[in-house]
C-alpha cells in the first residue's frame, strides 16, 4: 500500500534529520531524483526542518531581529512545501493519465499529495509525542498524558493511511478523478501582496 511505503520514507527522513538535529544541516537525499521516493523524502525533510523552525521561533527570549529572519525562512519553507506537494501530485497525474474515468466518477476534496502531506506531518507528531511519552526526566503524569495522545495519533495514522490507499485505489479504478489546483499563495508574491507591491513604486 502506498501509505505504508510513504510512511517508511518519512520515518527515514525524520531519523536522518535527528542524527544532527540542526535546521541548517544540508539534506542528503538517498534516492535518485527521478523516483517518487526522492520527492517523498524531500517533502518530509522540509516538514521536519520547519517543525524545528516553529519550535525555535516560540522561544520567549529570541532576539527580535533573529525572529524576523526566521519568519522569512518559515515563509520560504511554506512555499517550498507547497511546491513539493504539487510535484508529488504531478507524479500521480502522470501515473494515472491513461485511466478511463467512469461516467459517475467523483472528485475528492483533497488530491493524493495533500493527503500524503498530512501523513508526513502526522509522522512528525508521532515521533515527537513518542519522545515525550518516553522522556525519563519528565513526570509520570506527563508521560501518561503524552502516551494517551500518542495512542490517538497512532489511531489517526491508521485511519488516514486507509483513506489515502482507498483514494489511490479509486483513482486507479476510475471511480474518482484527480483535479489539481495550483495553490494561489499571495503573501510571497510581490505582484499580489499589497505591502510588497506598494514598496515597488
Amino acid at each position: 500500500m502506498f501509505s505504508k511505503f510513504a510512511y517508511s520514507i518519512f520515518e527515514q527522513s525524520i531519523k536522518d534529520y535527528h542524527v544532527h538535529d540542526n535546521v541548517d544541516q544540508p539534506i542528503s537525499n538517498p534516492y535518485p531524483k527521478d523516483k517518487i521516493e526522492h520527492l517523498l523524502y524531500f517533502k518530509n525533510w522540509i516538514d521536519t526542518v520547519q517543525w524545528h523552525f516553529e519550535d525555535i521561533i516560540r522561544d520567549p527570549n529570541i532576539d527580535p531581529v533573529a525572529a524576523l529572519v526566521l519568519k522569512r525562512r518559515i515563509d520560504a519553507s511554506n512555499q517550498e512545501r507547497t511546491d513539493m506537494v504539487e510535484y508529488i501530485d504531478s507524479y500521480f497525474l502522470q501515473k494515472y493519465k491513461d485511466v478511463k474515468v467512469k461516467h459517475n466518477a467523483k472528485i475528492n476534496s483533497e488530491s493524493p499529495a495533500w493527503t500524503i502531506d498530512r501523513l508526513s506531518i502526522l509522522a512528525l507528531k508521532i515521533y515527537h509525542m513518542s519522545e515525550e511519552a518516553n522522556r525519563t526526566e519528565a513526570s509520570q503524569e506527563h508521560r501518561d498524558k503524552c502516551q494517551a495522545k500518542l495512542n490517538v495519533l497512532l489511531e489517526q495514522r491508521t485511519d488516514l493511511s486507509t483513506a489515502i490507499d482507498d483514494l489511490i485505489t479509486d483513482i486507479e479504478n476510475g471511480d474518482k478523478f484527480m483535479k489539481v489546483y495550483k495553490q494561489m499563495k499571495m503573501y510571497n508574491d510581490d505582484d499580489l501582496n499589497p505591502v510588497l507591491y506598494q514598496n515597488k513604486k
